[in-house]
């Protein structure tokens, strides 16, 4: 089999696949959980059906591989990110996304999945409440929840 459909497809997703990892995950770790992310996704993909959508089927690894990771490393980092994530003033918008990351890790568990795998990952509640063993008006009620208290800790507005 060629490759080229393959890189094509880690061209086309892996920034979405990183931003879901990297929500659950400090730097190093979502490395780890990224490439293992793709190497599981190439494996599967020779045998992957013509109707997958392939945005969700990646989301959905994704999600799973950040939770692998988390549960070898058995610890979750409450508080500030490592130094070498310190903001770098020449890269627009990087202290906004070290903002945002220590905002989702504030965030209980399932509020952060929700949100991580719904609007950073961008599958349908249907599909979010498939992957969190959860309903999808839980799983909707736990992204909104979220989403408030982000404002909230990042210093929007709360109503």
């Amino acid at each position: 089999m060629s490759r080229a459909p393959f890189e094509s497809l880690v061209e086309a997703h892996g920034a979405r696949v990183w931003r879901v990892c990297r929500a659950l995950l400090d730097e190093a770790d979502a490395d780890d959980a990224w490439s293992e992310t793709f190497l599981a996704a190439l494996e599967a993909y020779p045998t992957l059906a013509h109707d997958t959508r392939i945005e969700g089927w990646l989301v959905t690894i994704a999600h799973r591989k950040a939770i692998d990771v988390l549960r070898r490393r058995s610890r979750l980092v409450l508080g500030e990110p490592p130094d070498r994530l310190a903001p770098d003033a020449t890269v627009p918008g990087r202290a906004r996304d070290l903002d945002l990351a220590r905002a989702l890790l504030q965030l209980p568990p399932r509020q952060r999945e929700s949100v991580v795998l719904h609007h950073l990952g961008g599958l349908p509640f249907t599909e979010v409440a498939a992957a969190l063993g959860a309903s999808s008006d839980a799983v909707r009620r736990a992204s909104s929840d979220g989403v408030r208290r982000l404002r909230s800790l990042m210093g929007g507005d709360d109503g």
